[in-house]
């Protein structure tokens, strides 16, 4: 009961009570990174979503588009602005989403939805964690998010999603708040963003 129907309608009215008790704080950062990324405040990309069903995730703009000499993007390093670093820092990026969570594409707890070229890369269990909707935050998120191992991020993912419940999703919805305040695992040392996942690692 709680997997099918009431955690949609506890995900629809978090977002929207989120969103709007937000609004402030997503105005002023829509408006500082309107200035910092030349008129791109967000970031909009393909993911897939539950049953593998591709919708686009939208996100602030952490880094700018700045290119080389021969036209090719600049390292993450060298792209990522000040305010995208504060952003990505506060975990203040991931407010858009609460609209991904409006429309259903997402959850406000579950799997982190991923890159679309990663699909054929699963594992057959790991594929498990498309059989419910991606999240905002979730069980991998609050147990080391971005400073672990993909295989353990998938091993976590997996657990989550053959033991859904609501005593779980509160569990993680407070532990992430604690994470958003001691800014822990945002990424892994000596990287600005997540390391890419090859099927191994």
């Amino acid at each position: 009961m709680y997997r099918k129907f009431i955690k949609r309608i506890f995900d629809f009215s978090i977002a929207l009570i989120g969103l709007i008790c937000l609004s402030p704080i997503f105005i002023v950062v829509t408006i500082g990174l309107y200035f910092a990324n030349e008129g791109k405040p967000f970031f909009f990309q393909e993911r897939p979503g539950l049953r593998d069903k591709i919708f686009n995730i939208i996100k602030f703009k952490t880094m700018n588009d700045k290119k080389d000499a021969d036209g090719k993007l600049l390292p993450d390093a060298d792209r990522l602005t000040p305010i995208g670093s504060f952003v990505r820092k506060t975990s203040l990026d991931e407010i858009p989403q609460l609209i991904n969570v409006l429309k259903g594409d997402m959850s406000v707890i579950g799997p982190r939805p991923l890159r679309t070229y990663y699909l054929p890369l699963y594992s057959e269990v790991q594929k498990t964690r498309h059989h419910v909707r991606p999240g905002i935050t979730g069980w991998a998120q609050v147990n080391g998010r971005n400073a672990i191992s993909w295989t353990k991020k998938f091993e976590l993912d997996v657990y989550y999603v053959n033991n859904i419940s609501f005593a779980l999703d509160f569990k993680i919805f407070f532990m992430t708040i604690k994470k958003v305040f001691i800014r822990e695992g945002i990424s892994k040392e000596g990287h600005v963003t997540t390391e890419a996942f090859n099927g191994k690692n």
